[in-house]
């Protein structure tokens, strides 16, 4: 059975990081969130939020 990675919690700096790779720097959110170790819905989200 496959492990679930749900339910860890990120800092607020980390997630703010992600999202400037995506929409400062360029990087597509596929590349940033297999990098990251989250998943796109996530970092998709965190753009949105932020």
């Amino acid at each position: 059975m496959e492990e679930k990675k749900s339910g860890r919690r990120f800092t607020e700096e980390f997630k703010v990081e992600a999202v400037r790779q995506v929409t400062e720097r360029g990087h597509p959110v596929a590349e940033v969130a297999l990098r990251l170790g989250v998943s796109t819905y996530s970092l998709y989200g965190g753009i949105k939020r932020y």
